[in-house]
This record gives C-alpha cells, structure tokens and sequence, in this order.
C-alpha cells in the first residue's frame, strides 16, 4: 500500500493531466475539462467513511501513515511540526492548559492553531485534539463540574446519563475539541485503587448501562446524522482491561486473581459500549499474569478487534507502550505496534516512535498491513468525527462557552440522585428549614478543590501544588455550606466552623469530612481509615452533645465501623463536583434521598483484603430514603 501512495505521488502535475478520470483507490476523480482533479474522492463528503478512506489511504506515504499514529503532547509539538511531519493527533493530559489562559477561547484557539498546521500538509488530514473531560470538561475553568463517576453510580439513572454525556461533549466542543478520554468501564474489586472512584459500580453489568448510556449521550445515536459531530464529540472507553482487578489494589499493577471467566466478565461492558457505538478504546497500564496489556497481541487484535468486532481505533495510554519492555524503547514499540495498538499517546518522544516504526517496517519486523490497518482505523474515525467537513472551532458554541445554567441544574440534579442516605436516627433528615439553628463545621464544607476531588484543573486536583491544601475557589459553584444557606428557611442561623467550634446551643450539626484531592496512583491506600483530623472533628462536635449529620466526601467506601455510632446520619455524598446545592437539596427534604451504594461498604481493611463481601457494614443496594418537604418518615 504504501508503494501504491508513492507511485501516486509522483503522477501529478503533467503526467496527471493526460490521466481524465484516473481511479485511485477504487474511486473516479472528479476532473475538469484539462483532466486536472477538481476534488479527490476522501475529501467528497457525499461519499460513505468507507470509500473515502479507501480512497485517501493509498495516497499516503509511509511517512504520512506513521505520523497519523502520533499523538504527542501539545506542550511538546507546534504546528509547524504537525505540517512536517503530518501528526495525527495531539492531546492536553490534565493539568496542560493553554499558554494564554485557561477560558474556551483560549483552548479553541490553540487548537485551530494546531489544526491550520495539519491542513496546510499535502494531503490535508486534521488533527484530532484529545483531552480528558471525565467528570465534565474538567480542565477548562468555568466548565460544569459533575459527580465522579462512583457517585453517578449510586444515582443509576441511564436516562441522567445520557443527559450528562450530551452536555459535557456540548461544552468540550465549545472548546474546539472533539474527542474525550471517558469513560472509564472498570468494575473496581478492590477499593484501595486509586481510580475507585472513577467506576460506576463492582458490578461490571452496572458499569456496562451506565458506560454505554454516558458514550451514547457523548457520541450521539450510533446511526443518526449528527453520530460524533455538531455537539458530539468521539468517546474513548477505557482501560482495556483488567483495571481494578490488580493485587492489592494497585493502579498499574498485575492481575493475578481472576480467572478467563472472571476477566470475560469484565469485558462485557465494552462489547456493550462498542454496541452502542464507543469509536475509540484505551489500553490499560495493567498486566494479565504478567504480560502488559500495551503487549498483548490476543487482548487486543484477537478479543478486541476480533471477537468484539471493534472497527475504531485502539489508543494507548500516556507513555504506556514504554512499560513493555522499559530500558529497550525499539522493542516496546515493536510489540506494541504488532498487538494492535493504532494511535500512541507518547507525549515526549514522538519523533523517536516515528524514525523506530519506519525502520522496523523497513526491516520487515513490522508488516505494511499492520500500519495499513492502524491508519484505516484512525482516518475512518477523523471521517466520522466530521474533521474533514469542519476542522476548526465552531464559534457559536465557543461564543456560547461552558458551564451554563442548563448544564449546571443537569449536574445538580446529578449530585442529589447520588447522594446515599446510610443512617438516620430518629429521622434527624430531613432538615427543618424554619426557626432552626444548624451548625456547619469542617473545611470540606466550604472548599471547591475538596469537593470536586482528582481531574479537576490539575491531574491530581485541588491545587496545581496536588497533594498541598486545596484551594477554595478552584472552580466556580456552590460549595455545600453555600447550599445548606441558600435552602435554609426563614428565621434559620447557619453557623460555620473549620475546626467544628462552637457548636453547643445549635439543634443539628452538619459536620463535612472526606478524602482529599488525588488521581491515579497517588490515591492507592494501604489504610482507607478516616484522617485523624476528621476524628478530631467528629470528637469535637460529639463533645458538644448536638446531634450530628456526617458527610462524608470520597472516592470510595471509608472504614468508620468505629465512628458510626457516634453520627445521627450519616451520607455518602462522594465527590459532587460543582454543584454543592444538590447534597442541600435532599439534606432539607426538597427532593427524596434515592441513591443506592454501587459498592459494597466494608467494615475493616481485611474484608477489603480478602474480597469479603459476606457480612459488611453496608452492603451494595443499600440506601434509605425520606420524604419530602421536610415531611418526617420511617428510614427503610
């Protein structure tokens, strides 16, 4: 094929002016009356994907294929580079925001900039830009912030999903962008993972709905004209697959516990994805027995692409293949190459992937078929994501920008279906709004980096300092004490306290607790006991004999066996994002509590240890509710 693309290139000019209706690739040219191509058949958007990517793959050398299997680092390539060397993609990891500034604009522009250098190559293949907008667009300041996929979970409602999907791709869009990283499709096992909360469920038949549903709303209808373009941008399901599954719960780890028929069960929620139109998968960092997924020629060609019958395209994950094979940077791209993996997330060394790929299919350890097969896959996704049709930024919607009234009241909406109700004493919840005194304490109360958690502004959340005190105004919304005021009623005092001070002579006191900000490995925990300041907290408030209401902000299930006993009520509020005001709204009864754990609660490190589930502190399913108007009901 690539013969077939030199050949090509070297008829034109004279040569193709005696050449009226010359067929390339199978298509008829559409000529002029000198027998010069007015319009190559790939770039005839009245044509099917399939014909015009079967037109425009034998015009590309070698060289422009390999460059298509690129996506390096927008802080690590320019333009100019993407027009040499004819780049494929390019992608914003978390946390890599535009050198002018961090609003729509910013980004739209940078990435048309990107895109001009793509459109100025021989043949004129866009860019298509990456980013990972995985709780909302979450990079982008401004942005409408959503729960974390664990608390979507509990909410469970495919039809909210949907919703979710459509106004997050709505506002990547905005940005000039056309393709996220999301969703991730684990079924976590084991909680101490870092990346728990980025799972929907411990049951992968769960995962598979939910997954499917936020893919069709990111995407669109699988068969609808408007399917990944206009307001929809390309999902990226992820990470095929074995993540959570890992010994001790470790993020880039080594599956060793289950067997073939426990790994196919996690499959399932891709082939359900895929059904539901999912144009892109990411390879996880984790191993099966040993062998790196990035290496795994069955996983990926023969399950993958094979029996799931799979026809976009396979992405690494950020320097992934590089894990194969560590000191030796030529066999990790050969292998991984040769497995099935089409576009390489490779931030830094791109031009020492391209040079290595091109001498390895000159020495035949690559074939031609399998770069053939890598870059079909990836224009048939440029294709369907209508880059070719309208590259650059659509203005309307950048003008329109992001985190608007409608997304925001979606993500409300979102925050208090998530919200699980898991203890409450003589019904203290709902909240009376009227002539009451209600006692706010905790710093988790009032801080937007808390509350949003990981993948928010920065990779790790919270501050660009990541493991350092968040920062309150990270994002703009509401945070839960700014709630909590809004719904408190008439005659009602609202007092705040960081340190939980002064709570005595108050009816209830909310007390905020919670996990602070992480993502990936920097969440794996050997102990998910509550921090002793949070302790220190609950200790205080008891002291003062004031019934207490505990939220509790995580990514996960926290061990607090021994502290229950102390708490009135006790919610699972997860990591609401921007719209604190929701967890307010089923705190004083305007809506029901209807959230259900999608994980099972354990009472001690060593049920999650050894995978026991028989007799734990909450089990999945459980959640109770009230009534509401502040009308007092029975728990259930």
């Amino acid at each position: 094929m690539a013969k077939r693309g030199l050949k090509h290139s070297i008829l034109t000019g004279l040569t193709l002016l005696t050449l009226v209706g010359t067929s390339i690739g199978g298509q008829s040219n559409h000529v002029d009356a000198r027998g010069k191509e007015k319009i190559a058949p790939y770039k005839n958007p009245k044509l099917s994907v399939e014909k015009r990517v079967d037109d425009l793959l034998p015009r590309m050398t070698l060289d422009e294929k390999i460059g298509q299997m690129v996506q390096p680092e927008r802080n690590a390539v320019t333009a100019n580079d993407i027009k040499v060397y004819g780049i494929g993609s390019v992608l914003s990891g978390g946390g890599s925001l535009p050198t002018t500034g961090n609003k729509p604009a910013d980004w739209a522009n940078m990435v048309d900039d990107f895109q001009r250098g793509a459109r100025s190559t021989r043949l004129g293949i866009p860019i298509i830009y990456g980013v990972d907008a995985v709780h909302g667009h979450n990079n982008v300041y401004g942005a409408t912030i959503f729960p974390h996929n664990i608390g979507l979970g509990a909410a469970h409602d495919l039809k909210l999903m949907k919703r979710i999907g459509q106004a997050t791709a709505e506002e990547v869009r905005a940005t000039g962008i056309s393709y996220t990283f999301a969703p991730v499709l684990a079924a976590p096992q084991n909680i101490r993972w870092g990346r728990t909360y980025e799972g929907y469920s411990e049951d992968p038949k769960d995962t598979g709905k939910l997954g499917s549903a936020l893919v069709e709303g990111l995407q669109g209808e699988k068969n609808a004209p408007d399917f990944l373009k206009g307001k929809h941008v390309a999902a990226s399901i992820k990470h095929f697959v074995g993540d959570g599954l890992t010994e001790g719960g470790d993020d880039q780890g080594n599956v060793t516990e289950y067997t073939e028929e426990d790994i196919q069960k996690h499959i399932k929620p891709y082939r359900e994805a895929i059904k539901a139109g999912a144009r892109t998968v990411m390879v996880t960092y984790s191993s099966i027995n040993g062998l790196k997924t990035h290496g795994d020629y069955h996983m990926i060609t023969e399950v993958l692409k094979g029996d799931l019958g799979f026809t976009g395209f396979v992405i690494s994950d950020y320097n992934g293949p590089q894990q194969i094979a560590p000191n030796d940077f030529r066999e990790s791209v050969k292998r991984s190459v040769n497995s099935g993996i089409d576009l390489f997330m490779i931030p830094n060394e791109w031009r020492q992937f391209i040079s290595t790929t091109k001498e390895l299919v000159a020495k035949g350890e690559v074939s031609e078929s399998r770069i053939d097969d890598a870059v079909t896959r990836i224009l048939r996704v440029k294709f369907e994501n209508g880059l070719f049709e309208k590259p650059y930024a659509d203005q309307d919607l950048v003008a329109k920008g992001v985190g608007g009234a409608e997304h925001r009241a979606i993500a409300r909406e979102a925050v208090r279906k998530s919200q699980v109700l898991l203890k409450n004493k003589n019904d203290i919840l709902p909240l009376q709004k009227k002539n009451s005194k209600i006692f706010v304490a905790g710093k988790k109360a009032d801080n937007m980096g808390y509350q949003a958690g990981g993948w928010t502004i920065s990779w790790q959340g919270g501050s660009p300092q990541w493991m350092g005190q968040p920062e309150k105004d990270l994002i703009p919304g509401t945070t839960i004490l700014e709630g909590i005021k809004e719904k408190a009623g008439k005659n009602t005092k609202v007092d705040y306290s960081e340190d939980g001070t002064g709570a005595k002579g108050h009816d209830v006191a909310v007390v905020v607790i919670g996990e602070p900000p992480y993502a990936e490995m920097y969440g794996d925990r050997d102990d998910l006991g509550l921090l002793q300041e949070d302790i220190d907290l609950l200790n205080k408030v008891k002291a003062s004999g004031v019934p207490m209401v505990v939220l509790l902000q995580s990514g996960r299930p926290m061990i607090l066996t021994e502290q229950l006993k102390d708490m009135d009520a006790l919610v699972a509020s997860w990591l609401p994002g921007s719209e604190g005001g929701g967890v307010a709204d089923v705190l004083f009864g305007d809506y029901q509590f209807t959230g259900k754990l999608s994980f099972t609660w354990p009472r001690n490190m060593e049920q999650i240890n050894n995978h026991d589930k028989v007799n734990p502190l909450f089990k999945k399913g459980y959640g109770l509710k009230t009534k509401q108007s502040g009308k007092k009901s029975h728990s259930h």
